[in-house]
């Protein structure tokens, strides 16, 4: 894969899905044309716009000018930042005020933040008179290469992360990389996880353009760019042979059911970032993966050792407060893996790995040889 090239143009992805299709924008400063865009997608709309305390104050207002412009009157929903906003709880709030502020189906809901943002706002559309259209504005690495495409919304249950959503397609997805700009490192890092994800479930050439590149996507500019766009081009591609996962989307939770499991026994708190949960699960499911001899062990440690070069978390001794809370027993974390939604009569779905850029999807594994693998990591064999 060669270097992008540069560009000012915005980047335009299309998710193909029929008479449900969209476009994904991607560029830096394309958040300003969110109002001309909405216009000529639904002429006369009134919009709410759903965000977080600190998501709102870097980039509500800029949102709500640039829709004022194009002539569409809006309102704004806060919530609390984190994943502790994916409750039934703040799912009524913002359910509430929808309907406090005459959003009608004709209308749009407007997802402004990261992926808890993007979940919640999206399942509450989705429900909210039986259905409204919405837009998603992620601004985070990890909303705009991944939760922000392809439909999938909903809440946390106190059983497990995701257990409560629908599918409910955006008509419209703008992902402004000059949000960026404001995350902390450690919430960029998270999101890398994800875009390291779609080369090693299929795309080694771009696994390996990753390994020699994520230094420049840390700092910005067209590498940037091109990573996210290649990473949402993975994406809708999947979605659009897959979308309501019965087969090939299921690739996409690679490192998830480790992952989920993990953020599950932090209490999905900012102990673990859900994207530093996923980069721990892809490393651990390289590693069974190599356990049961199918991908070269050196492989799987090439995989670790690109995540931890981009200063992500990838052994579960690395959480903060390891011992707590069941992190080192692995019962616990079995329990926490038979709610995933993966799971079918008591056996459990992985994505393993038979090389980078190759991921596969094993059904009806036995919980025994995970519980092993999980006794051995956590007793810190490698």
């Amino acid at each position: 894969m060669t270097a992008p090239l540069k560009h000012t143009d915005p980047v335009v992805v299309d998710v193909a899905l029929g008479d449900r299709a969209y476009d994904i924008v991607i560029g830096r400063d394309v958040l300003s044309s969110l109002g001309s865009r909405i216009a000529a997608l639904r002429p006369g709309v009134r919009a709410a716009i759903v965000t977080d305390r600190s998501v709102a104050e870097h980039w509500l207002e800029k949102t709500e000018a640039a829709l004022a412009q194009a002539g569409i009157a809006s309102s704004r929903i806060i919530v609390e930042e984190g994943e502790g906003s994916k409750s039934y709880a703040t799912l009524e709030k913002v359910s509430e005020a929808l309907i406090s502020a005459k959003i009608e189906r004709n209308d749009l809901v407007i997802a402004l933040g990261g992926g808890v943002v993007g979940d919640l706002a999206g399942f509450a559309a989705a429900i909210l008179r039986r259905g409204v259209d919405f837009v998603q504005v992620p601004t985070t690495l990890l909303a705009q290469v991944d939760s922000s495409v392809g439909g999938k919304t909903g809440i946390n249950s106190p059983q497990g992360k995701n257990l409560v959503g629908a599918f409910h397609q955006p008509v419209l997805v703008i992902a402004d990389t000059a949000v960026l700009d404001t995350l902390s490192p450690r919430q960029f890092r998270a999101g890398y996880a994800e875009v390291a994800k779609y080369g090693v479930l299929g795309d080694a050439a771009f696994f390996s353009w990753l390994e020699a590149n994520h230094a420049d996507i840390f700092k910005g500019g067209a590498a940037r760019e091109h990573a996210i766009a290649t990473s949402c081009r993975a994406k809708a591609a999947i979605v659009a042979r897959d979308e309501r996962e019965t087969g090939d989307r299921a690739l996409l939770n690679l490192g998830h059911t480790f992952g989920h499991a993990l953020e599950a026994a932090t209490g999905f708190s900012d102990r673990l970032f859900h994207g530093e949960g996923v980069a721990i699960g892809i490393v651990l499911a390289a590693e069974f993966s190599a356990s049961l001899g199918m991908i070269a062990s050196s492989d799987a440690v090439r995989i670790e050792r690109h995540l931890a070069e981009a200063g992500l978390p990838t052994h579960l001794q690395h959480i903060a407060g390891f011992s707590q809370e069941g992190l080192a027993d692995a019962d616990t974390l079995m329990a926490l893996m038979a709610q995933d939604k993966k799971v079918r009569r008591g056996k459990l779905t992985f994505i393993l790995l038979e090389a980078i850029g190759r991921a596969v999807i094993a059904k009806d594994v036995e919980p025994a040889p995970v519980r092993d693998f999980l006794a051995k990591k956590l007793a810190g064999n490698k």
